[in-house]
């Protein structure tokens, strides 16, 4: 560790490095070596992971936006290196640096550090062009979660590369959590069960009609096509639309499911024996639940069943936004809410809930196998992407794999009922799936 000198009055030195400004803002706790462009270092030398701030204009990001959006603004940038890791996969590191605690300095010594840095380091400068805008200036692209924006958003994340997704996601292109029989099954068999898990719930069989919402590639949509199920699915990605078109034609399911580029707000059909929403709930906004599961109510049947497959919050209480990093960098205007309050709202429409499990282990067992198929494509995706968006993928997946495995988030799967007038039951007594 480094060490800065106090003068008899107890007041530090005038100038501090940026060894020193760490060590003040971690409480000299810092579990991983630090290294800075002004020759300074801190922390265990033989740590066996590490930072290393290469420029100036990493540490204005820092400084700029404290907490997790700065630190993503520097390392997306390059002047915040991780070391000891592959970029595809910064877990071990993250999940060191989520033993540290940062505290907020007395007055004076956040004065002294702000001399340290000097006027130029604290002034605000351009993020890296990978950032979305802040939510105040997104209202030109329309009022958050009207049709207009919610497009916007969606084509920031998902109209990137489908040959990228291709090598993150592997063979079954699914960009939602996989559901495993052990932590030994592959990405693809996962995935495979997850489908089978939902069709099951679903109670779907040959010549039934799925409404498939917030499709992605068509991952669920063909395995029920391929059943004999007439399948409909929605997405606002265009590039995931012409994808999934492309592979049910190269399937010949071409008479049982489409896929279309579209708001699932704009599918007129109605009268659907099964509704499947996997990952899309995220996107919709808290306000707009009621809106939402009204809206699935109406198009189904009577024993019509729906299954909500989305990440939650562990409680139903407080900030529902994401924070700065996510909102910016990976899902704008996206909000979670807990599983209570979801249950909630679908219950307040007239579903009765019949079944719901939280699956957030599985989610970090995904991610993890996200990050190795980045890490084993790592020079094909960079020919896909830039460099600094290909960090970036790593870092959200692999935060992402703490947060599910520290029960930051969960993954909650909800199935529901539409009952008729006579509030009739309309399932078996007992789940018929194959958990």
């Amino acid at each position: 560790m480094t060490t800065f000198k106090a003068e008899p009055s107890g007041r530090q030195t005038d100038k501090l490095n940026l060894a020193q400004i760490v060590e003040i803002a971690t409480g000299g706790e810092m579990p991983l070596r630090f290294r800075a462009y002004d020759g300074s270092t801190t922390g265990p030398a033989d740590a066996p992971f590490g930072l290393n701030l290469t420029a100036p204009e990493g540490a204005t990001y820092i400084v700029t936006a404290p907490g997790d959006l700065g630190m993503a603004r520097a390392y997306v940038s390059g002047t915040l290196e991780a070391e000891g890791v592959h970029p595809a996969d910064p877990y071990p590191l993250l999940k060191a640096l989520g033993g540290v605690h940062f505290e907020r300095p007395p007055a004076r010594t956040l004065a002294q550090i702000v001399r340290s840095l000097g006027p130029d380091l604290i002034r605000p400068i351009a993020p890296p062009p990978q950032e979305h805008l802040p939510r105040w200036r997104r209202v030109a692209e329309g009022f958050r979660h009207s049709k207009a924006r919610d497009a916007e958003v969606i084509h920031h994340h998902y109209d990137v590369s489908n040959t990228f997704y291709e090598y993150v996601l592997g063979p079954s292109m699914t960009y939602t959590c996989a559901v495993f029989e052990s932590e030994n099954q592959s990405l693809e068999d996962a995935q495979e069960n997850k489908y089978r898990l939902v069709f099951e719930k679903l109670r779907l069989k040959p010549g039934d009609r799925l409404l498939d919402i917030g499709c992605g590639w068509g991952g669920m949509v063909r395995y029920a096509a391929r059943r004999g199920v007439k399948a409909i699915g929605a997405t606002l990605s265009k590039e995931q639309a012409e994808w999934a078109q492309k592979a049910i034609t190269e399937e010949g399911l071409g008479d049982l499911a489409e896929v279309r580029h579209s708001d699932y707000r704009d599918v007129s059909e109605t009268g659907f024996d099964a509704i499947s929403s996997i990952g899309l709930t995220e996107h919709i906004g808290a306000a707009n639940y009621p809106s939402y599961f009204r809206f699935l109510h109406d198009k189904l049947r009577v024993g019509g069943l729906l299954l909500n497959h989305s990440i939650t919050r562990p409680h139903n209480r407080g900030r529902m936004k994401a924070g700065g990093f996510i909102d910016r960098y990976v899902f704008p205007d996206g909000e979670l809410t807990g599983s209570g309050r979801l249950i909630s709202e679908a219950q307040n429409v007239g579903f009765e809930v019949m079944h719901e499990e939280n699956l957030r282990q599985h989610y970090a067992l995904t991610l993890k196998a996200w990050c190795e198929n980045l890490e084993e494509h790592w020079d094909s995706a960079l020919s896909e992407v830039d460099e600094a968006t290909a960090r970036l993928w790593g870092l959200y997946m692999a935060g992402s794999r703490v947060g599910f495995e520290t029960n930051g988030v969960q993954l909650h799967q909800i199935l529901g009922v539409k009952l008729g007038e006579d509030q009739a039951p309309q399932v078996p007594l007992r789940p018929w799936w194959v958990a």
